[in-house]
């Protein structure tokens, strides 16, 4: 899975989109290929944002993808899975974005508070 995210994402996508925004900061999660030896090596030369290990309720975008993902049609082709991501996209109400933002202090309370249990985001 890790030698996967690399080939796929990070090297095409992420690693020249990185190299054309000077001091940019990457973010992703602790999900299993973004902490696999060989991501870690491909992005050791790019400044990354630590993701604690209990902080599944911090992310705002994996909130935006459960959102897209309760619109998504249910059977499709790559292409029309491709096309009907991009669409609910360009289309996410912007309002719904700044209430995930506003809502981060809360979310960090929430998590400190819940210790290691689930917070209530």
């Amino acid at each position: 899975m890790g030698q996967r995210y690399v080939d796929d994402i990070l090297r095409p996508h992420v690693g020249p989109f990185l190299n054309c925004l000077p001091g940019a900061i990457f973010q992703q999660d602790i999900a299993r290929p973004h902490t696999a030896r060989v991501a870690q090596d491909f992005l050791s030369h790019f400044q990354i944002l630590p993701w604690p290990v209990r902080s599944l309720y911090l992310s705002p975008v994996d909130h935006v993808w459960d959102q897209l993902k309760r619109q998504m049609p249910s059977r499709h082709s790559v292409h029309g899975l491709e096309w009907a991501v991009q669409d609910l996209w360009a289309h996410l109400p912007q309002d719904n974005i700044r209430c995930l933002i506003k809502s981060m202090p809360d979310r960090l309370v929430a998590c400190i508070a819940a210790g290691s249990g689930p917070a209530r985001y």
